[in-house]
């Protein structure tokens, strides 16, 4: 048995052991925190055994599935797949440490059924990023959104129905579009062959050779997919009402996480598998990829909601990512790559922290805070620190991504690197300003102050010079008990603190990881017709 079917089978056991537990919360916390911890020891030794020098998929096992179909059980990883797997186990443990702070269940949920899907979620996607058969890829791909669908549909907010639906049925149509073109490629290696397959690598090998319509048509199929799970402008719309109604653990591992399958899939199946179609459709690409920054970072300084938000500062990102990706230069490929390990840890904190502020105050509305700074001190520069990483600030983790992003993309799309740069301004205004509206200024607001006396003003008695007179009691209540972070809440956000710092001033380690992946894309890119 590998690494890699050890990484999928421990939360995948840990989820069919908690859906035992329903009757049990606190036995269904501790053992989903002994799965999601042991899960993350597990990377570590996974992440020193992997060679960025060496194959580009490494770890690698395969099994008979549907021979007849040249279907099989196939997994391996590259560097950028690393990554992505080391994100969703380190989120993982803070999301189940969380609940009961940044989270509280609805009446009637059981923790046991919440942790269960999530530990089913982490499986599924550590999944998904190491499948190296497309055909389970694309299995792999539509099923992970039911776990997905659950959490949201279940725990979420007034509107998660809706909310949850909406995600299942974008991504749901998006992956059978991808699926038509997977049918494609493999009637292509048939023809080319002699017998058909959905081997990753055989694949890449037989479709590249492909004329440029048939590689434009099928390079759609995988694009659309792909760009709503980015999600990229104009397939986008499913974003903000599915972070605006999940439970934050849930938008955790939704905007940290599952996300990054859109841009993973760019590097791992459209530019290798289609290098003619990928540089054909990079200038329509690079245009949404510009609108997206854009059109994200105007929305978010003008949202009131804290969860949409996230949600749209989120597009705004994912437009750098991609923008990075299509650019066809090492610089700034390699920065998208580490950018989505960034944008995870930033924003992933960012979530937390947010969370923590509703949970304090019972509101996502941004107007509902003023002045938390002066009751939360040490909440309120946690959440300046994820605000700052976010918006790329030299010393925190996601500048290196950004500045090797723009300063790549420079090269060759000039235009379109200058116009992203705006987003940069953009996102330092829609950061700040949210930051000084929630913790800055006086106390204010209806979540941080007791509700206002209903009946007319109470006379109350105070001492003066010795003399009690009668003086009016204030209109406005008294400070609700809003505490700062305690012990278990900074555990949580600390390895994520401590990420954010020293990957702004020590990249070197996830540099090295992703950049022989890039390397080895590019060529593939630069070695078609």
């Amino acid at each position: 048995m590998t690494w890699l079917l050890i990484l999928i089978l421990v939360p995948l056991a840990g989820s069919l052991v908690l859906a035992f537990l329903k009757g049990n919360d606190r036995a269904a916390v501790l053992a989903a925190l002994a799965f999601s911890i042991l899960e993350l020891l597990l990377v570590i030794p996974f992440w020193l055994s992997y060679s960025p020098s060496g194959a580009r998929l490494q770890m690698t096992s395969s099994f008979d599935w549907i021979p007849s179909f040249g279907v099989h059980i196939s997994f391996g990883v590259d560097g950028i797949a690393l990554v992505m797997i080391a994100v969703i186990a380190l989120l993982v443990p803070i999301v189940v440490g969380g609940l009961g702070t940044m989270d509280k269940l609805p009446a009637g949920r059981s923790a046991g059924g919440f942790l269960s899907l999530i530990l089913l979620q982490e499986a599924l996607t550590i999944g998904v990023f190491a499948a190296t058969d497309v055909f389970l890829f694309y299995v792999l791909f539509e099923i992970m959104l039911i776990p997905m669908y659950f959490l949201i549909g279940g725990y979420g907010g007034a509107n998660r129905q809706y909310a949850a639906v909406k995600f299942f049925l974008y991504s749901f149509l998006g992956g059978l579009i991808m699926l038509a073109s997977a049918i494609g490629a493999y009637s292509l290696a048939k023809d080319k062959l002699g017998h058909g397959t959905f081997d990753w690598a055989t694949l890449v090998t037989v479709v590249r050779d492909a004329p440029l319509s048939t590689q434009i048509w099928l390079f759609l199929g995988f694009f659309l997919a792909f760009a709503i799970k980015a999600p990229l402008v104009p397939f986008h719309t499913w974003l903000p009402d599915a972070a605006g109604e999940a439970p934050i653990g849930v938008a955790v591992l939704l905007v940290g996480v599952l996300d990054k399958v859109g841009t993973f899939g760019f590097l791992r199946y459209c530019l290798p598998m289609f290098p003619d179609a990928s540089k054909a459709l990079a200038p329509l690409v690079l245009v949404l990829s510009v609108i997206g920054v854009l059109y994200g970072s105007i929305l978010a300084a003008g949202q009131r909601d804290m969860k949409r938000f996230i949600a749209y500062v989120s597009i705004a990102h994912f437009g750098f990512i991609s923008l990075g990706i299509f650019a066809f230069n090492e610089q700034a490929m390699v920065g998208s790559a580490t950018y989505m390990l960034n944008h995870s840890l930033a924003t992933g904190m960012l979530i937390v922290v947010i969370g923590l502020v509703i949970a304090r105050g019972g509101s996502s509305r941004i107007s509902d805070y003023g002045g938390m700074a002066k009751v939360t001190p040490l909440l309120a520069g946690l959440f300046l620190l994820a605000g700052l990483s976010t918006l790329s600030l030299p010393g925190t983790n996601s500048f290196v991504s950004e500045f090797l992003v723009l300063i790549g993309s420079f090269v060759d799309q000039p235009v379109y690197t200058i116009l992203a740069t705006v987003g940069m301004v953009l996102a330092a205004a829609y950061v700040l300003w949210l930051y000084q509206r929630v913790f800055q200024g006086p106390v204010r607001g209806d979540a941080v102050l007791s509700p206002a006396p209903t009946g007319p003003p109470t006379p109350t008695s105070v001492e003066s010079g010795g003399a009690v007179t009668t003086a009016i009691a204030p209109e406005l209540g008294a400070k609700k008990a809003i505490t700062d972070l305690n012990g278990r809440e900074i555990a949580i956000l600390a390895p994520l603190v401590v990420l954010i710092i020293v990957l702004g001033f020590y990249p070197k380690p996830v540099l090295d990881t992703v950049t022989p992946t890039v390397q080895q894309t590019l060529s593939a890119v630069q070695g078609g017709k």
